[in-house]
């Protein structure tokens, strides 16, 4: 049975959570794990309620095992919140939840270096969240990483905080910080959380290579592939592989048998970096408030622009897609003309792919305009949802016709709101899974 990676095609923020959620109702698919990134993602699921979630993969939703990856770093104290606030309150079964015990913690001065380093770019700021996503990344290749089985062992613990501690009280004072790093308090607080999380910290590679020989394992993914460290617009980067190569990397699986590249038919990014398509007119304002465009993680008004081809197309040449989901084709209905960039100007070359996104500041896009669709309330399109595809609005059904035709590759899935129910599974996608 073949392992499918969700990968974000575009900068994150691509309804990965959503898709994953509805995918895991099928039954072949046997349960997820996610592979790289920290608290600085965020999956939105919408349910009874809306479901913010930061950590575990959205596979929890469907009562199937959901592993946290080694490749993850990890806020215990998010993580405990996220299981007992956000999931056990209301009644979401948490008993197939597993964390990697090789996973990495972030610890109080890994937020602290976060922002202080931030602060002291200035003009050359990345728009990191501010979680210590990044520092804990640093320390882990430095080995003076501290991992979630060290919660669970109070000796090992105190000798690596003990060790750490002074090394980063004189760093951060560099950075300008003049307060005082706790041992005794972070200690504690870490052991607490150790106990709370006990239950869920164990060896996930042996039942991650089981799930794997079972059915339909999902590699879920976190931010989108114009975020890699590697292989994305650096600097303005995260500080992981959110590209297929962190999904072997950062879960033990040896092989990607298929992958689902997400995105939007526009597209979005939080922070700074350039953003060829970004629209700034009353278009854009309309997207931002028609798709609730703010992150799920900080708040943040997302930046919006039109959908990218050269994007979608590198990002499937770099990933090996097999094919796409469209998630929020309900937001552009009201347009009355939608943009597609097909090209790129790019230092006085018309270029239909890319191949190195440090690149895009000097990218200027070639639109091609399409008529827009009447906008729908979120009954008609859920109406259209358990119809089929050929109940779409036909300027709607256009518009994804060409999606798919000139980023050469299926579409196999729709996202027409925000619910499980309003989705379109197209008979392309029964080909590409086993679902």
């Amino acid at each position: 049975m073949p392992t499918l990676a969700v990968v974000g095609g575009q900068f994150r923020d691509e309804a990965k959570g959503k898709v994953i959620d509805y995918l895991a109702t099928f039954p072949d698919i046997v349960g997820g794990i996610r592979y790289a990134g920290g608290n600085n993602a965020g999956h939105t699921v919408v349910l009874d309620r809306e479901y913010k979630l930061h950590l575990i993969p959205s596979t929890v939703f469907n009562g199937k095992p959901s592993l946290i990856g080694h490749g993850v770093v990890i806020d215990p104290g998010v993580l405990n919140t996220e299981l007992s606030e956000e999931l056990k309150l209301h009644s979401i079964d948490t008993s197939m939840v597993r964390i990697s015990k090789n996973a990495h913690l972030i610890m109080p001065y890994h937020i602290l270096e976060d922002r202080l380093l931030e602060a002291r770019k200035g003009g050359n700021k990345v728009g990191t969240t501010g979680r210590g996503i990044g520092p804990c990344y640093a320390d882990k290749a430095y080995r003076l990483g501290i991992q979630m089985t060290d919660l669970l062992n109070p000796d090992e613990l105190l000798r690596k905080i003990s060790f750490l501690i002074p090394l980063k009280q004189e760093w951060l004072k560099v950075l300008g910080y003049d307060g005082s790093l706790n041992a005794k308090l972070i200690l504690e607080e870490y052991l607490r959380l150790g106990e709370n999380l006990r239950p869920y910290i164990a060896n996930v590679l042996p039942e991650t290579l089981d799930l794997a020989n079972r059915g339909v394992l999902i590699l879920e993914g976190a931010q989108g592939t114009g975020l890699d460290i590697d292989l994305g617009n650096y600097p303005h980067t995260t500080s992981s592989h959110s590209t297929v190569g962190g999904a072997l990397e950062g879960t033990g699986i040896s092989r990607v048998d298929k992958l689902l590249l997400v995105g939007k038919p526009y597209t979005t990014r939080v922070g700074e970096g350039p953003l060829p398509t970004e629209e700034k007119g009353e278009a854009g304002d309309y997207i931002v408030k028609k798709g609730l465009e703010f992150g799920t993680t900080t708040g943040r008004q997302r930046r919006v622009g039109w959908f990218d081809l050269p994007l979608i197309r590198y990002a499937i040449a770099v990933n090996g897609a097999n094919s796409l989901a469209i998630t929020k084709l309900d937001v552009l209905g009201g347009m009355k003309k939608v943009k597609l960039t097909t090209k790129y100007r790019l230092d006085g070359s018309t270029v239909e792919k890319i191949y190195d996104l440090t690149e895009l500041d000097r990218c200027s896009p070639v639109y091609e305009e399409m008529d827009g669709w009447n906008d729908l309330s979120e009954e008609e399109w859920l109406k259209i949802a358990r119809s089929g595809e050929d109940a779409l609005p036909p300027e709607a059904k256009h518009y994804v016709n060409a999606l798919e035709d000139l980023a050469g590759v299926p579409i196999s899935i729709l996202s027409v709101g925000r619910t499980r129910e309003a989705t379109i599974f197209r008979e392309s996608a029964r080909e590409l899974f086993s679902v």
